[in-house]
């Protein structure tokens, strides 16, 4: 039985869905006297037991009637399972939901794991603000890099080597493709097993702490992938767990991923909700992370999500919203929010559902930001045009400003876009060899100028031709080679340019930070428009999408001198150096419904700013 008013009081606030610390009491917990308690929840069991080394000891129940718990002398780095006995003659053997460490490759066990309160972790960095640089490298650490023989880099050996290289690019954030434990590599960490426990292939919880405490180190914040929407089917996991659905929702529309292959929690069930919180609480609490980013926020909100017409059940208005997994996620960000004050919360949300980073008082969804899929997809459509034929595709390069301020965005280029044969980045450009790094020069300066915080994935920096393969590390011996080598040095001195250029972030989310200059040249494939500071200070940003120069180029632009800052077509980056005359001043001629311009020659697939310096 349960022996104190406070075991009880937890007990109750878990099953109501309001307990965001379950780990501390469930699972493998330090007791007295050297002892260890086990505890987990198994309301459909008959019996269960406690299986490590050679011993089987029977669980207690529970004063709640469906949780159990036994005392017994153990050994960090003991392995151990639950056996379930269920009412039909079934043995489930399967490993504990809220263990802090699972054994890799056999991921049926868990590990007797001892973490610290976390207290003498450098604490979370200082509430963050929508005017600050926000620049995200976006990593999976088991194909960053890879040994000689294929093998793992460890934490140990990321700290040594990502930690100094994310810093001397750049990057103002580093976020982890899932580090909870998973057993299947080709799923990159999104079919997670062990919601409490990082990947073993990489080395121990104390190592992975050292390694995000260095990124903190060196003013490097951490944002992990989040999985809440879904859980694999093995069969020693969280599927079906005491013998029936459980941490899954029993009825038939909303139990199961079918394209995926695996299960849906239950939202809105208390105990579902309080593990699930309480997996996110952990590593803001525990390993004192930055951020997360929370994955297939669309499969979560809708109710017929990837299902043909028809096949779900509407909800009590007869809509497609998922209202429990709706009040799920405003509960997850409000606890975040009040319990990690400089923490933030990303939505990969692929729709328009309103709202998705307003406030929650204000009947939002409340996250901070949110994934811009619209321009990615578009960015890239238009992008993967041969510049002849872009003329017809200028809607998609100017789209995106219609909505840009109706959420917080980000601009992901991630790691979804190179993979299953969509083609690199630089690969995605047309044109000879030089046109395509030209492109994703061009690219890039188009999208460090356009509102929204930057998210991109490991290799675009080196231009890598082959796609990302999970099995392999990226391939940066390609900086052997010049141009690719100039294009590592461009993304490094862009990524330097726009964190020290507050015009560039500072208003990312109203038009008093954004005025179109040229919007509707279609014939030329040019854009040109000005970001602000809240200073009132400039940066105006003119690409020229077209496989030509276009010489003499007439702007409307507010009166005064502007120079040239940051060029794309520099030579130091891999470009022709075409750009000669770096200084304009503007001439009384109306241009772009502007009474001054400037006129400028454009080099082809060129992106350059232009800061007013008089």
């Amino acid at each position: 039985m349960v022996k104190s008013v406070h075991d009880n009081c937890l007990l109750k606030n878990f099953h109501s869905g309001n307990c965001f610390d379950a780990y501390n009491f469930f699972g493998c917990n330090k007791a007295e006297n050297g002892s260890y308690v086990f505890r987990v929840w198994a309301p459909h069991a008959r019996k269960v037991y406690l299986c490590k080394s050679d011993l089987k000891l029977e669980m207690s129940l529970l004063s709640d009637g469906e949780s159990y718990e036994v005392y017994c002398k153990a050994e960090a780095g003991e392995r151990y399972n639950f056996l379930i006995e269920t009412h039909d003659g079934r043995s489930l053997l399967k490993a504990d939901p809220y263990a802090f460490q699972s054994d890799y490759p056999n991921c049926l066990a868990s590990i007797v794991c001892d973490l610290d309160n976390g207290s003498d972790y450098p604490p979370l960095f200082e509430e963050q603000t929508k005017s600050q640089p926000i620049n995200i490298y976006e990593v999976n650490l088991l194909s960053w890099k890879r040994h000689s023989d294929n093998s793992y880099y460890t934490y140990e050996e990321l700290e040594k080597e990502l930690v100094p290289y994310v810093k001397e690019m750049g990057y103002t954030h580093v976020e982890f493709m899932p580090i909870t434990e998973f057993p299947f590599d080709g799923s990159w960490g999104y079919q997670v097993t062990g919601y409490f426990s990082v990947t073993s292939r990489l080395g121990s919880p104390a190592q992975f702490k050292s390694l995000i405490d260095a990124f903190h180190a060196n003013s490097i914040k951490v944002i992990l992938d989040w999985v809440p929407a879904h859980f694999p089917k093995d069969e020693w996991g969280l599927y079906e767990f005491d013998g029936q659905p459980l941490y899954e929702s029993p009825l038939w529309d909303k139990m199961e991923h079918r394209n995926w292959g695996t299960r849906k929690f239950d939202f809105g069930r208390g105990e579902v909700d309080s593990f699930l919180l309480s997996s996110a609480y952990f590593f803001l609490d525990k390993y004192r992370v930055d951020g997360l980013r929370v994955d297939a926020v669309a499969s979560m909100l809708y109710l017929d999500y990837d299902r043909p017409a028809g096949d779900y059940a509407p909800n009590i208005y007869g809509d497609n919203r998922n209202l429990e997994a709706i009040e799920f996620i405003k509960k997850f960000n409000t606890v975040i929010k009040g319990n990690f004050k400089g923490a933030i919360t990303v939505a990969e949300e692929s729709t328009a559902f309103d709202g998705v980073t307003r406030a929650v008082e204000n009947g939002g969804l409340g996250f901070d930001y949110k994934w811009n899929m619209g321009w990615m997809n578009d960015t890239l459509f238009y992008c993967r045009q041969d510049p002849y034929f872009r003329y017809y595709h200028h809607d998609k390069i100017t789209f995106s400003l219609v909505y840009a301020f109706s959420e917080n965005y980000i601009l992901p280029l991630s790691h979804d876009e190179v993979v299953h044969v969509k083609g690199s980045i630089i690969n995605k450009m047309p044109g000879e060899y030089e046109n395509k790094f030209a492109g994703e020069r061009a690219l890039l300066g188009y999208m460090y100028a356009h509102p929204g915080k930057k998210l991109n994935f490991m290799g675009y920096e080196v231009a890598q031709f082959k796609e990302w393969d999970y099995r392999s590390e990226i391939e940066y011996f390609l900086t052997e080679f010049e141009l690719h080598a100039k294009m590592q040095t461009f993304v490094k001195d862009l990524n330097l340019f726009y964190r020290d250029c507050k015009p560039l972030y500072e208003v990312d989310g109203s038009w008093d930070g954004f005025e179109w200059l040229v919007v509707d040249d279609k014939t030329n494939n040019v854009v040109a428009f000005s970001r602000y500071g809240l200073d009132g200070q400039s940066i105006t940003a003119i690409i020229n999408f077209s496989g030509i120069a276009q010489l003499g180029y007439t702007i409307g632009i507010e009166k005064g001198k502007y120079r040239v800052v940051f060029s794309t077509d520099d030579k130091k980056f891999g470009g022709e150096g075409k750009l000669k005359n770096k200084v304009f001043n503007t001439k009384n001629q109306s241009s772009h419904g502007k009474k001054y311009s400037i006129t400028v020659d454009i080099p082809k697939l060129t992106c350059m700013y232009l800061k007013k310096v008089k």
